[in-house]
């Protein structure tokens, strides 16, 4: 059998001004992740299963929009190759779906690197090249991402991301001290689709409006950049509060999501905002080893489904 695994992310600064060429800075997060094994079974069809899903379907008869047969067919028409028979291919994710985590992104990263050490060209499969095919799968879902999804979750390392055509800028960051976060779930769903196209639709309407503020969120990216590297954790707390306040005016922002936000700094967090799309899915909290356990518990009086703790650096 073969395995590959791959990391969900948060969005520290930047979420959807990020799609309009403004930067973005990101981070793995890899105790959530998203798992993809192969078996070889000999049998003239691929079997797809998605047990947490409990969805099973054999390649040949699923619609090209499927998730999962969209990576088997993003990977053949890279490899100019076929992939279609011979082996199951399943899915299981600790990824919460539809959260702003990178469920999906995570998933066709960790598919992609089963299928190329299954062909073996493991090393052909670069972490520019799998993040390159996971933006193709992601194009497929969210109709026009920013990519900073599967570049986080390929390169598995902090990110400051520029979207340009053909390529986008990414610079790979090292904090100049952890950062401890918590991640709390207000347990609503939240399509990035939906979100990131209802942006663009107000966006389109109001531009002027809208890239006053996307500019804003654009210059808390750059100055969270160098707080980060810094290891000015109070800068980087401080940054978060300014970014999520932007992103209240940006509509994207929600009562459960806003409750936690302020339960985590009447809690004593550094700073909080929402990360992902917005809407629902999840805020994260910047703490302390002092603060973390206050927060926590803010968090969860608060509303939150399921709490999260994870270390950035």
């Amino acid at each position: 059998m073969i395995a590959a695994t791959a990391p969900g992310k948060i969005i520290l600064f930047g979420e959807h001004a990020v799609v309009y060429g403004r930067p973005a800075l990101a981070a793995p997060i890899h105790h959530l992740r998203a798992r993809a094994t192969i078996e070889e079974t000999g049998a003239p069809d691929v079997t797809l299963t998605a047990p947490d899903l409990n969805r099973t379907a054999l390649l040949s008869n699923v619609n090209p929009h499927n998730p999962l047969a969209a990576i088997v067919r993003a990977v053949e028409k890279h490899c100019h190759c076929s992939l279609s028979d011979g082996y199951t291919l399943s899915v299981t994710s600790a990824i919460p779906i539809a959260s702003g985590l990178g469920s999906g992104a995570a998933i066709s990263v960790a598919v992609i690197r089963a299928l190329a050490v299954y062909m073996g060209q493991g090393e052909a499969f670069t972490r520019e090249v799998v993040s390159a095919l996971a933006y193709e799968v992601e194009r497929l879902h969210h109709g026009t991402p920013s990519g900073v999804d599967n570049t986080v979750i390929a390169f598995e390392q902090p990110v400051y991301f520029v979207r340009h055509d053909p390529q986008p800028a990414i610079e790979l960051l090292t904090p100049g001290r952890p950062l401890r976060l918590l991640i709390g779930d207000t347990g609503v769903r939240s399509a990035t689709k939906d979100v990131v196209g209802d942006v663009r639709r107000q966006w389109a309407a109001d531009s002027r409006h809208f890239d006053s503020i996307f500019d804003a969120c654009g210059r808390i990216a750059e100055a969270g950049r160098s707080a980060l590297v810094a290891g000015d954790l109070a800068a980087v707390g401080t940054l978060m509060n300014d970014n999520h306040d932007w992103l209240v005016r940006m509509t994207v922002s929600s009562a459960p999501l806003d409750k936690l936000v302020a339960a985590a700094r009447d809690g004593g967090a550094l700073g909080a905002k929402l990360s992902g799309a917005g809407r629902g899915g999840n805020m994260i909290a910047l703490v302390t080893g002092e603060t973390e356990a206050a927060v926590a518990e803010r968090l969860a009086a608060a509303g939150a489904v399921r709490i999260y703790k994870s270390d950035v650096g």
